[in-house]
């Protein structure tokens, strides 16, 4: 990296952390701290809700799902604009007429104690957990990237993320946020132009689209019902529904979002916000990875993408050989591939395509097997090193491709990601920790300074525990979806729970407590035992709490 790259990195990182404690200092109460004085616009609360969505997981793992499976992930948001309206008509009401600092407030109004605590539980383990899974993600990938220890970029991210977060609570959250998202989609777009413009001088930005959509990345819609089958149109519209009426209406990580909103109105606003444009987000950044296939199609790809473990490989004298003999032959197969790319890209002929596209697709099955093999070489070397690459592909087009400044302020972008997202996990955590569990249980009698202090200590204290997570977890699968399976197996549960304490009036806090407890560990069962797709766990641990919660209410009679 150039001098310039450190300076676009620090200084937009700086400027932000900055701005958001000068504008926020000197919170003086509770309600300051923690609802930010209702003062928030809708807008603020739009730009707010997606940036805490957007953690750096969505723009080092989306382009690299879009990479190797195409498109196809977007449908797993199909159903966020449907739950928009539903929470706007139904659910916000409630919660600015109960004036609740947190979702789990109500459940006590509705049900009781127990009922609300353990709402809470469910959210402090789901939430604690994926705090440090979104300091981890770019943790790992930027310190392969940049060749610096872990540990560093990990206390990086969490000490910039803690300052900002323990001085000025959720008003330092929406406040940054804002300019975060701005930074986030601004370099995309960016990287996304400088993708395009890197191809070879006969393939424009319709040559490039040729061959994404002929080599299946374009695929946006699938309709087979299949419930093993991750991605469809009907697990987006079904179990992306739940998962979304789940997080936004549940999940206080978003709630705190919007209950900062001036008025009822502003709150509604900014949820509509998010739902008109948080598919087309996903879009673009899934379509830039699309577009980096593309661009790979044309220049030479390495076997493996994180460099890290190919360098370790390379160090091992009896694997150095045969991992080298796989790259020749991989870059072998790509040069055949690429005459043939280009030739799919400028045909007009429909059986022209479709021979090519059947020649494509047995080199690509030839070089998938060498992918394979390198693979199992990088496992020989050492049984810890991770063979899933995909969240390499796009960070690995950024450091070598793209000009000095652009690469420090893609980088920018995954940091500023990684913070939005984690600072309005602490500040829910906090949250959930001092109104749910400490004040209503444990200290009852504080004074306002009192909780505003036990406030800042908390999220000071889950700042600890999710870096102290991020510092020893291991990397999983694929991160964005290791994230969307985190939430998937408590968010049904939960969203139960709140959906009986709505609509079914009938059924009181005993029966929806174990009808709750019953249904966590149907959704545990599920996960560790079934190949069933995890969006469904929203529906099955929904629908598993509303069925035995009126059941068991209906046998007391």
């Amino acid at each position: 990296m150039s001098l310039l790259d450190w300076i676009v990195l620090f200084g937009t990182l700086l400027l932000i952390v900055s701005y958001g404690i000068y504008k926020t200092r000197g919170s003086k109460n509770i309600e300051g701290y923690l609802k930010g004085d209702n003062s928030l616009k809708w807008w603020s609360i739009g730009l707010s809700i997606m940036a805490t969505q957007a953690s750096a997981i969505t723009f080092l793992s989306t382009p690299g799902q879009a990479y190797q499976d195409g498109m196809g992930f977007i449908q797993f948001y199909f159903g966020l604009p449907i739950a928009m309206i539903i929470l706007s008509i139904w659910v916000l009401p409630i919660y600015y007429k109960l004036k609740v600092y947190t979702a789990y407030e109500y459940l006590e109004n509705r049900f009781d104690l127990k009922t609300r605590i353990l709402g809470a539980l469910l959210f402090l383990i789901q939430r604690g957990l994926a705090a440090g899974i979104t300091i981890y993600a770019p943790s790992i990938i930027l310190s392969t990237i940049l060749g610096w220890p872990l540990e560093y970029t990990t206390l990086i991210i969490g000490i910039l993320v803690i300052v900002y977060t323990v001085i000025g609570g959720t008003k330092a959250v929406s406040q940054t946020q804002k300019h975060q998202m701005i930074v986030m989609m601004g370099g995309m777009i960016v990287a996304g132009v400088f993708v395009v413009h890197l191809l070879p001088e006969n393939i424009g930005f319709g040559e490039a689209v040729n061959v994404a959509g002929r080599m299946g990345k374009l695929n946006l819609i699938d309709t087979t019902v299949d419930p093993d089958n991750r991605y469809t149109l009907w697990t987006g519209l079904l179990g992306g529904l739940f998962v979304a009426l789940s997080y936004f209406g549940t999940d206080q990580s978003q709630v705190a979002r919007y209950l900062g909103g001036k008025s009822l109105t502003e709150s509604r606003l900014g949820l509509m916000f998010n739902g008109l444009l948080k598919i087309p987000m996903q879009f673009i950044i899934l379509f830039i990875g699309a577009m980096v296939f593309v661009f790979f199609q044309f220049n030479q790809p390495p076997v493996f993408f994180n460099d890290a473990a190919v360098q370790e490989v390379k160090s091992n004298p009896a694997n150095k050989q045969l991992y080298e003999e796989t790259e020749l032959a991989y870059q072998q197969i790509f040069e055949q591939k690429r005459d043939k790319v280009e030739a799919l890209a400028l045909s007009n002929s429909d059986t022209e395509v479709e021979a090519l596209q059947a020649d494509i697709k047995k080199l690509e099955n030839e070089s998938d097997l060498l992918r394979d093999k390198a693979k199992s070489i990088i496992k020989s070397t050492d049984e810890d090193l991770e063979t899933n690459d995909t969240d390499y592909v796009f960070i690995s087009f950024v450091m070598k491709y793209l000009p000095s400044g652009v690469i420090g302020l893609l980088l920018a972008v995954i940091f500023s990601a990684a913070m939005s997202s984690t600072a309005s996990e602490l500040n829910a955590l906090a949250s959930t920790t001092i109104v749910d569990v400490y004040k209503r249980n444990l200290n009852t009698k504080g004074s306002e300074k009192h909780y505003l202090i036990a406030s800042k200590m908390a999220t000071l204290l889950w700042g600890a525990i999710a870096v102290g997570f991020a510092l020893f977890a291991g990397l999983l699968d694929n991160l964005i979806q290791a994230v969307n399976i985190l939430g998937s197996i408590f968010y049904g549960t939960i969203l139960g729970i709140f959906l009986v304490g709505f609509f079914i009036k009938q059924v009181k806090g005993q029966a929806v407590f174990i009808a709750a407890v019953i249904a966590q560990l149907i959704v545990l069962y599920f996960y560790f035992f079934t190949e069933v797709a995890y969006l469904w766990f929203n529906v099955i641990g929904c629908f598993a709490v509303i069925i035995i919660s009126f059941a068991i209410q209906q046998l007391k009679k």
